[in-house]
Formats: C-alpha cells, structure tokens, sequence
C-alpha cells in the first residue's frame, strides 16, 4: 500500500484537477453561445463537483481535510487557461479543443491515480471516476472531431 503522505497527496491532485474542470465547464457553459454545449458543460460542471464531494468524504475518513481554501481562489491549471479566449472566438472547434486539453489534464492526473495502490473504498471510487472523466474527453474529442469536419 501507498504512504498515507502519498495516498493523501493523490487525492488532493485529484481534487484540484477536479475543481479546474468545474471552473472551465462553468466558464465555457456561460458563456458558449451553442445550446447543446451550454447543457453538457453544466453537466460536467456538476459531475466534476460531486467527484470533489466524493473524495473530499475520503479524505475525511482518513482523517484528513482537503484545504479548500488554498484552491477557491488558486490559478487554474494551465490546460484551462485559453477557454476564454476560445469562447470569445465563438469557434466551436476551438473551445472544444480547449475542453479536451483541459480533460487530458484530468485523464492523465486519473490514469497515474488508478496505477496507485490506493487503499480500500478510494480504489473503486478513483477507478469510476477514472472512467467517468474518460468518458467526458472521449465525448468532447468526438465533438471537437465532428467540429472539424463541419468547419
């Protein structure tokens, strides 16, 4: 089994990968001018919250708080940086690449996660996030594919 620091130091990666994707789903959902975007971007908003929700509860019972402080007002990961800048273009091509870089952050930070020897109940949960945030790119990339085809 993993230390306890790194079990720990996992989880809050995750949480931070997390909370990037719910700041630019949120974002890219206000102001993405494509309804169907707009409905998806919510969702995934709302999936990655209850995800933090989830393995802030884990984190709990280690014993152990997430500091959401350091994070609320933190930097976004750099992979969301440019969402603005796609959204202002009204390029759907664009911003969907955007999203999808952001997702491969969060598959990435979930492919090392998963490959840990997590300890009893995180494991699954890592694991179904692990295919839930996967399925979100795939998703994402398959739009952004069918962007470009219609460009």
């Amino acid at each position: 089994m993993e230390s306890n620091k790194e079990v720990f130091s996992t989880v809050h990666h995750l949480i931070e990968r997390c909370k990037d994707g719910v700041k630019g789903y949120k974002t890219a959902a206000e102001d993405v001018e494509d309804q169907d975007l707009k409905e998806l971007f919510r969702k995934y908003a709302v999936q990655r919250d209850s995800m933090i929700t989830e393995l802030q509860d884990q984190l709990h019972r280690m014993g152990k708080t997430d500091d959401e402080s350091s994070s609320l007002e933190g930097t976004v990961h750099r992979a969301w940086i440019d969402i603005k800048s796609a959204l202002s273009s009204k390029d759907r091509k664009r911003i969907l690449e955007e999203c999808e870089r952001g997702e491969d952050y969060a598959v990435k930070a979930y492919e090392e996660a998963v490959n840990k020897n997590l300890p009893g109940e995180l494991k699954p949960i890592v694991e179904q996030q692990y295919r839930d945030v996967k399925n979100a790119h795939d998703h994402i990339r398959s739009l952004r594919d069918s962007a470009r085809e219609n460009a």
